[in-house]
């Protein structure tokens, strides 16, 4: 048996990113911020559907077009293929657990 929130590093200089599980249609990562934001380069394009859930902590997600949405936890939501968005901020007084489940 696993837990999401062991193996947690204590220090986190940067986003935490581990799969969980995976197959050919799907894909299940957790990931752990902690005052981190998306990369500066630009938008994340997945080419996959992506649900995402915020466990702990808190976020902001910000889409290209202009729409900001608050996590806190518990919120969910569905960003499909090739909607670019991007984390534009997570708590730095807490590590922020989110589940990511990106399928066809």
């Amino acid at each position: 048996m696993k837990n999401l929130y062991r193996n947690i590093e204590s220090h986190i200089p940067k986003e935490q990113f581990d799969s969980l599980v995976e197959s050919d249609n799907v894909q299940i990562e957790r990931i752990v911020s902690k005052g981190h934001t998306s990369p500066g380069q630009g938008w994340y394009d997945e080419q996959r559907n992506e649900f995402v859930l915020v466990l702990k902590g808190a976020a902001r997600l910000e889409f290209d077009d202009g729409r900001e949405v608050e996590m806190r936890p518990g919120d969910w939501l569905e960003i499909p293929a090739h909607v670019k968005h991007r984390v534009a901020w997570t708590d730095e007084s807490q590590e922020t657990v989110w589940l990511a489940v990106h399928y066809d």
